[in-house]
């Protein structure tokens, strides 16, 4: 007797399957309390989905999409005024401005779905892609045609089942994952400084050095209420000046996830003469750490080393803590390779809906993420 895979779409987390948090498998961002955070403070152009996958009746695995639509972007970033920019924006907002990810755009690693290990993941995996479909008639339906169709990001091996699964899409490589990985003898942030060659350790001190007048808190819930404007005009500068964009956080969203998650988020302020100047957060991940937004005051940045500073403190922190790795995600990848993260090669699938556009879906790829050119870094003493 052949056993029977369904799947059910709920819009809402509220809907959940109560045994959900139990396939979760140590992933805080497949948690409902984390869902609940994406739900309510995702940005203004963004529509998330979960998908329960059932082996019989049983919940055998659980999925997460977001719908994105770029009607109410006002910007893709700035940073690079130039032709290519404004035909990526074109080519952008007619061909592919309402793009379905299954995954979670604004993390980087494997946050899309986890399945019971009794499964067979092949199994799971037709039956996500039924999922994907229904989803997108859906979607349809309620006059939101999907263009893009991604499902991301995977390392090498976690993207091969998918491959063999999703045969006409395009698989493609984006900016790699910068991951620090905390050596096991590391009890203190001495422990680091003293693994850099001499080179990064004159870095490290002068970094040090520049921040000296700026005061570093702990920033409680009642502190990032009070300072939310502050704390959005520094995240949406960041964000803005990013070289592409596809969302922008909403405006609580700070606050939400700290009521929410409590302790296992973090958020640091860096004040100035008693002025907030700059913050940086990160999410508690089982052992691992997860970097999220930040934001500053780009004048003082430069300056004083914020950014680098804030790097050195992640590590810190992260280490004193008994983490054993850091995510830093993409973006800045020479300054975070120059405090000892390395790259990981991240992978995902792609297909458009347009038969014409799907058969040269890579050349159009290639327009709408911006390759970079950087040069890895080794900070540590050979």
């Amino acid at each position: 007797m052949s056993t029977t895979y369904s799947f059910q779409i709920y819009n809402s987390v509220s809907l959940l399957p109560l045994e959900w948090n139990s396939l979760a498998a140590e992933n805080i961002f497949l948690t409902r309390e984390y869902l609940e955070v994406l739900e309510n403070s995702s940005p203004v152009n963004m529509i998330c989905h979960f998908i329960g996958i059932f082996k019989e009746e049983k919940l055998a695995g659980i999925v997460v999409t977001q719908f994105l639509f770029a009607e109410k972007l006002d910007s893709f970033g700035d940073r690079d005024q130039c032709l290519k920019t404004s035909v990526r924006n074109f080519a952008f907002k007619n061909f592919a401005s309402h793009v379905l990810f299954v995954g979670n755009n604004m993390l980087t690693g494997q946050n899309a779905f986890s399945f019971d290990p009794a499964v067979k993941q092949s199994k799971a995996i037709q039956t996500l892609h039924k999922a994907i479909n229904q989803l997108k008639k859906d979607l349809k339906q309620s006059g939101k045609k999907v263009h893009i169709t991604s499902i991301k990001d995977f390392t090498a091996l976690e993207i091969e089942p998918l491959q063999a699964e999703f045969k006409n899409n395009y698989t493609f490589s984006t900016q790699p994952n910068m991951i620090f990985e905390i050596n096991k003898n590391w009890k203190s942030e001495q422990d680091y400084i003293d693994a850099l060659s001499k080179k990064y350790r004159d870095q490290y001190k002068r970094a040090r050095k520049k921040a000296e007048a700026i005061e570093k808190q702990k920033m409680s819930l009642n502190d990032i209420r009070k300072y939310e404007d502050v704390i959005y005009d520094l995240y949406f500068h960041v964000a803005k000046n990013a070289p592409f964009n596809t969302f922008f956080l909403a405006r609580n969203h700070f606050s939400f996830f700290k009521e929410i998650m409590k302790e296992n988020f973090l958020f640091y302020g860096y004040f100035l003469d008693g002025k907030l100047i700059g913050f940086n957060t990160l999410i508690k991940n089982g052992t691992v750490m997860d970097t999220y937004f930040l934001g500053y005051d780009e004048t003082i940045q430069r300056e004083k080393m914020l950014y680098l500073n804030m790097l050195y403190d992640m590590i810190a922190y992260s280490i004193n803590q008994g983490f054993s790795e850091i995510v830093f995600a993409r973006t800045a990848l020479e300054i975070k390779s120059s405090v000892g993260a390395k790259p990981q090669k991240m992978y995902g699938l792609i297909t458009h809906s347009n038969a014409l556009i799907n058969h040269n879906i890579a050349k159009l790829f290639n327009y709408l993420e911006p390759k970079t050119e950087w040069k890895e870094r080794n900070p540590f003493r050979e």
